[in-house]
C-alpha cells in the first residue's frame, strides 16, 4: 500500500461495493458484536474504505438509535461510500439472507418443532444461546468500558432495568445526558488520535471535495422522509381499519421500533417481556428457541423478531392464521421492523457527519455504549433464570421486584448442555457454527434416550 492516497481519490464501483455487501451479509453471524467486528475488518481494515475515527463515530451514533446497530451501522457506511442507493444496498443486503432462513426455520419450527427429536435439537440451540450471549457481554464489555466511568454506568444500568425495570429510554437518555456533560470521562484514545498510515477512501474523498458531503445529505434528506411515509402508512391502515392481530403486530412493533434504544440486545429485552407476557404470542422457552435459530442465521440478530411475528400471524384467529398468517406476521414485522432504520440513518447521518470531533458529543455516545454493557448483562441474566430453571417466579422487595428461581426445579439437561456450549466456546475454541450444531446434537441425543 502506498504511503499517501493519489491526488484524487476514486471511490470502488457500486458494483463492487454490491459484492462486498452481499459478501457481508452472508457471514454476518454471531449477533452485533461479531457482524460489526466482520465490518470493521473488511471495511476499515482490509478496503480501508472508512477510517478508525469514522467508523466508531458512526458506530457510537448507531448504538443510540432505536433498532439493531449492526444493520443501520451497515446503513451508514453505504452510504458514505455511494449515497442513498449504497445505504439501501448495504442495509437490505445485510438482512435479506438470513430473513430468508429465518421464515424457512420458522415455518420447520411450526410443522415439525412438537416432535421430540426435533424438539431436542432445539433444545440443545436453546442451551447454546446462553452462553453465545455471555461470550457477547464479554466482547462488548471489552470494547465498551474503558475507565472508571464506563463502568459505574453499565452497573448503574443493570441495577436499574434488573432491579428497579427503569424503563430503557430513560436510562439511555440520563447515560447520554452524563456523558454530555462529563465528556473526558467518557472519550478515550481514539477520540483524539488519527488514523494511522494512509487516509481511507472516504476520508480522502471528502477532504478533497467538502462538496461531496453536501450532495450525500441532500439526497439523504429526500429517502428519509420517504422511508418514514412507507414505514408508518401500512401502520396506520392496519391499526385504523383492520385492527386484531395483525394491528398489534404492527404497534406494537412500530413502538418497539422507536423506543428501544441500545441495539439488537435491548431490543431482545423489551420483546421478550411484553411479546411473553402481555400479548402471550409465544412462551419464554419459544423465545428462547427463536433468539437460537436467529443465531444459527447470518444478518441481524434481531431478525429474532421475525418468529415473534410468525408466531403470532400463525395463532392468529379468523381468516389470516396458520401459514398464511404467520408469513403475513413475518413480512410485516420485518417491514416495520427495518424501515425505520433507513429513516433514522438518512435523516441523522448528515448531521453526525458534521459534529466529527465534537467532544460532548463523543462522551455522549460513549456513555451510552457502556450503559448497553448493563442490558446486555441484564439479559443474560434473564436468560440464565429462564434455560436453567423450571420455574422463575417475581417477588416483590419494597421498590424492587426480582425474578427469582425455585432452586429445586433447575433442569440438569439444560445445565449439561450449557456447560458443554461454554466448553466448546471457550476451552475448544470450535466457533459459533460448531458450538450451535454440536449443542443442538447433544439435545437430539438425549432426546433420543428420552432424557428431556
Amino acid at each position: 500500500m502506498n504511503s499517501n492516497r493519489p491526488a484524487s481519490a476514486a471511490l470502488p464501483g457500486f458494483g463492487t461495493a454490491l459484492r462486498v455487501w452481499l459478501k457481508i451479509g452472508l457471514l454476518s453471524f454471531g449477533g452485533p458484536a461479531g457482524q460489526i467486528a466482520l465490518m470493521h475488518k473488511v471495511v476499515v481494515d482490509d478496503l480501508r474504505w472508512v477510517g478508525e475515527r469514522r467508523f466508531l463515530h458512526a458506530l457510537n451514533f448507531c448504538t443510540l438509535l432505536p433498532g439493531p446497530e449492526a444493520q443501520q451501522l451497515a446503513i451508514y457506511l453505504g452510504w458514505l461510500m455511494h449515497g442513498v442507493k449504497g445505504g439501501l444496498a448495504a442495509g437490505l443486503l445485510f438482512i435479506l439472507p438470513g430473513a430468508l432462513v429465518m421464515l424457512a426455520l420458522s415455518l420447520t419450527y411450526v410443522l415439525f418443532g412438537t416432535l421430540p427429536l426435533i424438539s431436542g435439537l432445539f433444545f440443545g440451540l436453546k442451551c447454546a444461546v446462553l452462553v453465545l450471549v455471555i461470550e457477547a457481554l464479554l466482547r462488548v464489555a471489552r470494547r465498551a468500558l474503558k475507565g472508571g466511568a464506563a463502568y459505574a454506568m453499565a452497573v448503574a444500568a443493570f441495577i436499574g432495568l434488573f432491579l428497579f425495570h427503569i424503563p430503557f429510554p430513560l436510562i439511555v437518555l440520563g447515560a447520554g445526558a452524563i456523558g454530555l456533560l462529563s465528556p473526558r470521562a467518557f472519550t478515550h484514545r481514539w477520540h483524539d488520535a488519527e488514523d494511522a498510515g494512509p487516509p481511507a477512501l472516504i476520508d480522502a474523498l471528502l477532504a478533497q471535495n467538502p462538496g461531496h458531503a453536501d450532495d450525500l445529505a441532500r439526497g439523504a434528506r429526500r429517502a428519509g422522509l420517504c422511508a418514514i411515509l412507507l414505514w408508518l402508512l401500512p401502520v396506520f391502515a392496519l391499526v385504523l381499519l383492520v385492527g386484531g392481530t395483525f394491528a398489534d403486530i404492527a404497534g406494537f412493533f412500530t413502538k418497539m421500533a422507536v423506543v428501544t434504544m441500545g441495539g439488537a440486545y435491548a431490543v431482545l429485552a423489551y420483546v421478550a417481556q411484553d411479546a411473553v407476557s402481555a400479548y402471550r404470542w409465544l412462551s419464554s422457552a419459544e423465545m428462547l428457541t427463536g433468539l437460537g435459530l436467529a443465531e444459527t442465521t447470518p444478518g441481524p440478530l434481531i431478525l429474532v423478531l421475525q418468529f415473534v411475528g410468525f408466531l403470532a400471524g400463525y395463532r392468529a384467529e379468523g381468516n389470516f392464521a396458520g401459514i398464511p398468517g404467520g408469513i403475513m406476521g413475518a413480512l410485516l414485522t420485518l417491514w416495520v421492523t427495518f424501515a425505520p432504520c433507513f429513516a433514522f440513518i438518512f435523516l441523522g447521518a448528515p448531521i453526525v457527519e458534521r459534529l466529527q470531533g465534537n467532544r460532548q458529543l463523543a462522551g455522549g455516545l460513549a456513555a451510552i455504549t457502556a450503559a448497553v454493557v448493563g442490558v446486555i448483562a441484564n439479559l443474560a441474566l434473564w436468560f440464565s433464570l429462564h434455560v436453567l430453571f423450571k420455574v422463575v417466579t417475581p417477588r416483590a422487595f419494597g421498590p424492587m421486584t426480582l425474578d427469582l428461581p425455585v432452586a429445586n426445579s433447575i433442569d440438569p439437561a439444560a445445565l449439561g448442555l450449557v456447560a458443554l456450549a461454554t466448553l466448546c466456546l471457550f476451552a475448544f475454541r470450535q466457533g459459533l457454527g460448531r458450538t450451535l450444531a454440536i449443542t443442538a446434537l447433544a439435545g437430539l441425543a438425549l432426546s433420543w434416550f428420552g432424557a428431556l
